[in-house]
C-alpha cells in the first residue's frame, strides 16, 4: 500500500516567519483538517539558503509562501521558483509596493521589524508582570518597589487600574483595605506621594457588590453587600488613607480610563 504524502507549504522568511505561517494557517482552516503540512524555513540570509530550500521543495512537490523583504533574496527566490516550476506566493511584496507608491517613500527593506523589541516594550512587559505579581496584596514587598500603590476597599477597580497603568509602563501594587486585617507596615514607611487612595460612594458600592454576588451565584443579602458592612469598610479605609496622608480619588462615577488619567497627571506633575 502506498502512503500518500501530504502537500507541503514551505514558509520562507528572512526573519522568524511568524507572519507567513499565520497567513497559511488562517487559509488552511478553510479546508479539511490535516490536509497540508506547513514547514517553516526562517532566517534566510544567503543565496545558498534559498538554493537548498528550492531543492527540498522540488523533492516534496511543495509550494512556497514567503515574506522576504530583502529585495535581492526575494527576486532570486522568484527567479529560481519559476525556473523549477514551483508555485509561490509573495505575501508582503504587493503590500509593500502599494505602500511605497501611496506614501511616495521607499520601504526600509529590513527583516524582523515587526518583532522589534525596544526599551518601551520591555518596560511595559515588566510593568504588567509586576502588576500581576503584586495584585490584591499578594506580596506586600511590592509596595516598596512600586511606582504607584493603590489602596481601597474591594471593588474600587484596583486591579483594572493596576493593569491599565501597567500598559502605560507604571509598576503598580495594590493593597485591599479590610477592617479585620491591619494594613501592612510598608504603607507607612514609603513616601505617601506614591500612594493613591480610592474612595467610592457607599450606595454605588452596594450596587456593584450586589451584582458581583449575582455573577458568582451567591445570595444578594450576603455580608459582602450589606449596607452596614460597607459603611464600616469605607470608614476604616478613610482612616487609613488619612493616616497615610496620600492623594484620594473618588471613583464612584468614573471609568477606569478616567481615574487612570487623573493618577498619571498627579504623578507626572511631580
Amino acid at each position: 500500500m502506498v502512503t500518500m504524502l501530504k502537500p507541503v507549504i514551505f514558509v520562507a522568511s528572512d526573519s522568524a516567519g511568524d507572519t507567513g505561517e499565520a497567513v497559511v494557517r488562517a487559509a488552511a482552516v478553510q479546508f479539511d483538517p490535516l490536509q497540508v503540512e506547513i514547514r517553516r524555513v526562517p532566517f534566510l540570509q544567503e543565496i545558498t539558503d534559498i538554493d537548498r530550500m528550492i531543492r527540498t521543495v522540488v523533492e516534496r512537490n511543495g509550494a512556497i509562501v514567503f515574506t522576504l523583504v530583502i529585495p535581492e533574496l526575494r527576486d532570486y527566490l522568484i527567479e529560481e521558483a519559476e525556473r523549477a516550476g514551483i508555485v509561490y506566493i509573495d505575501v508582503l511584496g504587493p503590500v509593500i509596493r502599494t505602500l511605497e507608491h501611496t506614501l511616495k517613500q521607499e520601504a526600509r527593506h529590513l527583516p524582523g521589524m515587526i518583532h522589534k523589541l525596544d526599551e518601551d516594550y520591555f518596560k511595559k512587559v515588566e510593568a504588567i508582570e509586576f502588576a500581576v505579581k503584586y495584585d490584591d496584596g499578594r506580596d506586600f514587598s511590592g509596595v516598596l518597589q512600586a511606582d504607584i500603590v493603590l489602596v481601597g476597599v474591594s471593588r474600587t477597580s484596583k486591579t483594572p487600574l493596576s493593569m491599565y497603568l501597567a500598559h502605560k509602563k507604571f509598576k503598580v501594587a495594590n493593597v485591599p483595605l479590610v477592617p479585620e486585617i491591619a494594613p501592612p507596615d510598608q504603607l507607612f514607611t514609603v513616601s505617601s506621594k506614591k500612594i493613591v487612595g480610592l474612595r467610592i460612594d457607599p450606595e454605588k458600592l452596594n450596587v456593584i457588590r450586589t451584582e458581583r454576588l449575582k455573577t458568582l451565584g451567591l445570595p444578594g443579602n450576603a455580608t459582602y453587600a450589606n449596607t452596614a458592612r460597607i459603611h464600616k469598610e469605607l470608614e476604616f479605609a478613610d482612616a487609613v488613607m488619612k493616616r497615610i496622608g496620600c492623594a484620594v480619588i473618588d471613583v464612584s462615577n468614573k471609568a477606569v480610563e478616567e481615574t487612570a488619567s487623573i493618577i498619571i497627571d498627579i504623578f507626572r506633575s511631580r
